[in-house]
């Protein structure tokens, strides 16, 4: 495990780190996360009775837009040119709940982990937003990297 502190000067000041001399290369990364509900909220939701309509394609596009503005969220993000966000929603009657699962790329030069995981978080805080009235007694569980590629340090899988 990489223990530099690069988000930090000499100084221990904070600063944003220049990745300007790095060369592009592809990234890619993928991310997963749970939100665990009441199993009469679960019923719902697979027999399309959600309250708010959509659920589902509200929490797609808000894990999408999540990913694309994560440099305006984390505040030592840079502002990435993604060439592409697949978000996908299982129902896991396991938890009961559903999985939400965010793969993000780009050509540039580093990595996406922010914005998969970014994605994943707001697209779980969508459907809690969208089922509070429910459950409010839902929980968002393991957000989590699964898997990285591209640049210096390589592959990485959990």
């Amino acid at each position: 495990m990489n223990n530099n502190l690069t988000h930090l000067n000499d100084q221990g000041d904070v600063r944003m780190v220049d990745v300007g001399d790095r060369p592009p290369t592809r990234r890619e990364a993928h991310a997963i996360g749970s939100i665990r509900m009441d199993a009469s909220t679960f019923e719902l939701i697979r027999h399309g009775q959600s309250p708010k309509g959509d659920l589902l394609a509200a929490a797609r596009i808000a894990a999408i837009q999540a990913a694309k503005h994560t440099w305006e969220l984390i505040p030592l993000c840079h502002p990435l040119p993604l060439s592409g966000v697949d978000v996908s929603i299982e129902s896991d009657a396991s938890l009961p709940g559903l999985t939400l699962a965010c793969r993000c790329r780009t050509t540039g030069q580093t990595g996406v982990e922010m914005e998969a995981m970014t994605a994943v978080s707001v697209g779980l805080l969508t459907l809690y937003d969208m089922l509070k009235a429910v459950d409010p007694a839902m929980t968002i569980e393991a957000v989590q990297l699964q898997h990285k590629e591209g640049g210096r340090n390589g592959v990485w899988k959990r």
